[in-house]
């Protein structure tokens, strides 16, 4: 009988604990949504703008205003990681809970910065100084399409896929400088 009743105490001092380590789930939970919404600011964007994909007038409206209210966003993310990270590192023992709501906090603010980057800057950097081939000797695919230029008597041929990943080469065409753009 001693046994039991043992038991039944244990257990009951075990129902006291529960909610605060439910509550320090849930609230490790939210860090975690808010998180991947931080992240969301950056990816979404980065997704939807990338070169050689068809691009739906409705979802790019989508990734444009994310890219827009993004850089906001991800910061109140970061509070709301930061604010969770704090009651579970009041309500709660465990290393693994305690560190996992750090991690909320570290990665969301990674979000965050990549949210404010300018990251097609960093992809797409303008050729400033062209290489040509004659028309003969080019390596181009008969379906490839290119944007061309002719100034007087000289001529240029830019190949879109080439131009996808750059966007824009800086060059003089008949002694006048240009920039052609994709």
């Amino acid at each position: 009988m001693m046994v039991l009743r043992v038991e039944c105490e244990y257990r009951n001092s075990n129902s006291v604990i529960d909610p605060l380590m439910t509550a320090s789930h849930r609230h490790f939970a939210i860090a975690s949504f808010l998180t991947l919404i931080s992240l969301g600011c950056f990816a979404f964007p980065m997704y939807v703008i990338r070169p050689f994909r068809h691009q739906d007038p409705q979802e790019l409206a989508v990734a444009l205003a994310v890219k827009q209210f993004g850089p906001w966003l991800s910061l109140l993310c970061v509070a709301g990681c930061a604010v969770f990270a704090g009651f579970i590192w009041k309500r709660s023992n465990r290393r693994w809970l305690r560190a996992g709501a750090v991690c909320t906090v570290l990665v969301s603010g990674l979000g965050a910065y990549l949210a404010r980057v300018n990251v097609y800057e960093l992809m797409f950097h303008p050729i400033d100084v062209p290489a040509f081939e004659t028309a003969n000797s080019a390596r181009i695919d008969a379906d490839d399409m290119v944007i061309s230029v002719r100034l007087k008597r000289e001529a240029r041929a830019y190949p879109i896929r080439e131009m996808g990943y750059h966007h824009i080469v800086n060059d003089t065409v008949a002694g006048e400088p240009i920039v052609a753009t994709y």
